[in-house]
């Protein structure tokens, strides 16, 4: 630990939060801004290992600290945010849009200082963090995310390697990583090289012709391509297997939610597991599960797939009262356009550019539902009709969100 200079920092504006301290969270060291007796700052540097991390939490509660607030860019903030929860001091994690210092005075030392001025005034807002169980789950369903597009690379790779060689075997099937395409694959590097050999491989629910199908087979083989082409099979398969492991990892962690809303009580609950699963669906029925949970079945309104609805229960939990309205849940999810009104004229109206990994499900669930044919697919094909594709989307996610 390493005691800056003290700085004097003058103000007018009232104290709201007397105890609060600002921090500065970096990769290797934490900044930590206290207000002395004096009317200036005591600053203190800490390194991010866990020693230092206890030291720090040790010296905010000596000092009488009862909240903090804490800007960060990436995950560095998470551990210390933890250890003090845990320690009984309520961190306020800031966006660091919203607290930009004055032009000139970029420095941990003052950032640190203008997060406790502005956190210690009233002035800081704090962003949503989900409860312990819900951060475990959003870490897994985020996890399988980069598994998904893991597998589509390696997929994606495998067509070049095939493409190279002129197997046009992708352009008579639907997907290479179907019953057909996977069998073709795995005879490929098993050694077979007659095309009439293949058509043994051919689902009945292809549409193609015999003929057709043999010659997409036909081409050139080369080593180097084959190499590729086995390296990136075998790159495919063991990415499945991982999403079928942490599957069972995500089973049980919905079974863990379950038990804390039945209180202990699992009598008659039974897990499904799909004997078959397609493309990305996950490996067990987790709509029962999170019909419990929620509370109600989310999965029953138009549009909303078991995959949206387990990503909504990761980034946000299962409490919805969290949010005053239905109108700030969809501000939140960023499915609310940022309106600006000056002299009495909205001077700009648009959505933010922001992230937000459950507003981006219920927006791919607006996208798709006018493909339904029941009522909201009705809406939804009247508003892109009326609006447009992207405008007419947006307008039905909100109305999605507002729904649930």
């Amino acid at each position: 630990m390493k005691k800056q200079k003290k700085i004097k920092y003058k103000g007018g504006i009232p104290e709201i939060n007397a105890h609060a301290a600002g921090i500065d969270a970096g990769s290797m060291t934490h900044h930590i801004a206290i207000p002395d007796s004096e009317g200036g700052h005591d600053v203190y540097e800490f390194e991010t290992f866990t020693e230092d991390l206890k030291r720090a939490v040790d010296l905010l509660i000596s000092k009488g600290i009862t909240t903090v607030a804490i800007e960060s860019t990436g995950v560095y903030w998470l551990t210390f945010y933890l250890m003090l929860e845990e320690a009984g001091i309520e961190p306020f994690l800031v966006n660091a849009k919203h607290v930009k210092n004055v032009t000139g005075r970029k420095k941990d030392d003052t950032d640190a200082i203008w997060l406790q001025r502005l956190h210690s005034c009233g002035l800081l807002k704090k962003s949503f963090q989900p409860q312990s169980l819900t951060r475990q789950l959003r870490t897994l369903v985020r996890h399988r995310d980069s598994l998904i597009k893991s597998s589509t690379e390696a997929t994606q790779r495998m067509q070049k390697a095939l493409e190279l060689m002129n197997i046009k075997v992708q352009s008579v099937i639907r997907y290479l990583t179907g019953k057909t395409g996977l069998a073709v694959v795995q005879a490929i590097l098993d050694g077979e090289r007659e095309p009439e050999a293949f058509l043994k491989y051919k689902d009945p629910g292809i549409k193609c012709s015999d003929e057709q199908f043999k010659k997409s087979i036909d081409g050139f083989w080369s080593e180097d391509n084959l190499f590729l082409l086995k390296q990136e099979y075998a790159a495919y398969q063991f990415i499945r297997s991982q999403m079928a492991e942490c599957d069972k990892v995500i089973c049980e962690q919905l079974m863990t939610q379950v038990a804390k809303v039945q209180d202990g009580d699992m009598s008659g609950l039974t897990v499904n597991w799909r004997k078959s699963v397609k493309k990305n669906e996950l490996q067990f029925k987790a709509e029962p599960l999170m019909h419990i949970i929620f509370g109600v079945n989310l999965c029953k309104i138009e549009g909303v797939g078991e995959l949206t609805t387990l990503k909504i229960l990761a980034e946000m939990g299962n409490d919805f009262s969290r949010w005053e309205s239905s109108s700030c849940f969809a501000a939140w999810l960023n499915l609310s356009p940022n309106t600006e009104i000056t002299g009495g004229k909205i001077i700009k109206s648009k959505i933010q550019k922001k992230t937000n990994i459950a507003g981006q499900g219920i927006r791919q669930a607006g996208s798709t539902v006018s493909r339904c044919r029941g009522p909201m697919g009705d809406h939804a094909r009247s508003l892109k009709k009326r609006l447009g594709k992207k405008s007419g989307s947006i307008a039905m996610s909100h109305k999605m969100s507002r729904i649930m």
